[in-house]
């Protein structure tokens, strides 16, 4: 998710329950640790974010299943004072009945809703590769993709040197994410969309020549 600043924009804490009130309509707006952040994704940034739904919604076709992508969707974690707009999010269309807000607002709070995750990273990247890793591992979420297409993550999370790499990030059976990192034509293994054959390089933006097929 892109964020304009490392800083708030707004000094005072926000529960997410004001921050849904306040800005629950506004797609500009994003609530980390009861602080509000203005969303400025630049033009590349909303490319990449869109080559990813537009493949996962291809093979949500192909595969038949019910689920779908939601043109916005918040994410409301454990702690109560955080809000995520995912770049791409998945949901399962038979779990909503579940969730407390979702016949009212689009909000997600609990991961058996959410079968995928996809932030696209900017400035913020500690938040992409760290908290929103941790937090997304806490709900259960399968799948989650760090799309570097800048390589702007640290060297600890995408190696020296720094290059576009998208790291998939596959929920093993101790709830924690088992992470690869992918650059130019290595190819993508999904454990929700198995049947994708893709190479990083197509999801980064840096090869369009990649066309629907079948």
């Amino acid at each position: 998710m892109a964020l304009a600043s490392d800083r708030p924009i707004q000094p005072i804490s926000l529960s997410f329950e004001a921050f849904l009130a306040q800005y629950g309509d506004d797609s500009r707006y994003e609530l980390i640790d009861g602080e509000l952040f203005d969303l400025e994704p630049t033009g590349p940034h909303e490319q990449v974010a869109a080559a990813i739904a537009r493949w996962l919604n291809y093979d949500i076709v192909q595969q038949g299943a019910d689920y779908f992508i939601p043109h916005r969707c918040l994410i409301k974690p454990l702690a109560n004072q955080t809000g995520f707009r995912p770049d791409v999010i998945v949901l399962d269309r038979a779990a909503l009945p579940q969730e407390p807000l979702w016949a009212s607002q689009p909000v997600v709070t609990l991961g058996s809703s959410i079968k995928f995750v996809a932030e696209v990273v900017s400035s913020n990247w500690q938040n992409d590769y760290a908290r929103k890793l941790e937090d997304y591992a806490l709900l259960g979420i399968p799948e989650y993709w760090i799309a570097d297409y800048q390589g702007l993550g640290g060297e600890f999370f995408i190696g020296r040197p720094k290059q576009p790499t998208l790291t998939v990030c596959i929920l093993n059976s101790e709830g924690r994410y088992d992470r690869q990192l992918l650059r130019g034509d290595q190819r993508i293994t999904s454990a929700v969309f198995p049947n994708l054959n893709l190479t990083a390089k197509v999801i980064l933006g840096l090869d369009e020549s990649a066309r629907f097929s079948g």
